[in-house]
């Protein structure tokens, strides 16, 4: 599977390429993005390990989309859509580069994953899940039309956040 180019206003996310891991390593070790992400910071070992896997193993057996975030020609992110046991459906994943905060891009890349959950993979719904504390990630989220579903107390004490939105609560179209 190769993921499909999706284009925003100010992003391209595309397949990644052999040549963008030292740019994934440095996004993944950096612990104000990995805080937030799985498990929380991995080693730069785990995170080379972990790039390997999207060709050898996502790619390779076309188990879901994975897309590098570029601006400008420059990687600045990670996104993802795929179904995850943890929602009981298809959840967006997604990270920038703390370069990339505040300006908007994340409203724009989890735009571009809602729409492309709810187009050409024909979902009704699309998740997300966000540690309580990540309140920017939460702000986000509600201001696209996530809704609270339920709440996964983690094994270290911290909470994690279950949300959802639905087909059925796009926007309609100003038929006037």
């Amino acid at each position: 599977m190769t993921s499909p180019p999706l284009r925003t206003e100010r992003l391209l996310l595309t397949p990644y390429v052999p040549e963008d891991e030292e740019d994934f390593v440095t996004l993944f070790q950096d612990e104000r993005v990995s805080r937030w992400m799985g498990d929380g910071p991995a080693s730069e070992a785990d995170d080379r390990a972990l790039f390997g896997r999207v060709f050898s193993k996502v790619y390779a057996n076309d188990l879901f989309d994975v897309w590098a975030v570029r601006r400008d020609g420059a990687l600045i992110g990670h996104a993802e859509i795929k179904r995850t046991d943890t929602v009981d459906g298809h959840e967006i994943i997604y990270a920038l580069a703390p370069s990339a905060w505040g300006s908007g891009l994340g409203t724009e890349l989890a735009e571009a994953l809602i729409s492309y959950g709810f187009g050409p993979l024909g979902l009704t719904e699309v998740h997300a899940t966000v540690a309580a504390p990540n309140e920017a990630s939460l702000g986000v989220l509600a201001r696209l039309g996530f809704t609270h579903l339920r709440d996964i107390p983690e094994d270290d004490g911290e909470i994690t956040r279950v949300l959802v939105r639905r087909a059925a609560e796009l926007p309609q179209p100003d038929t006037r």
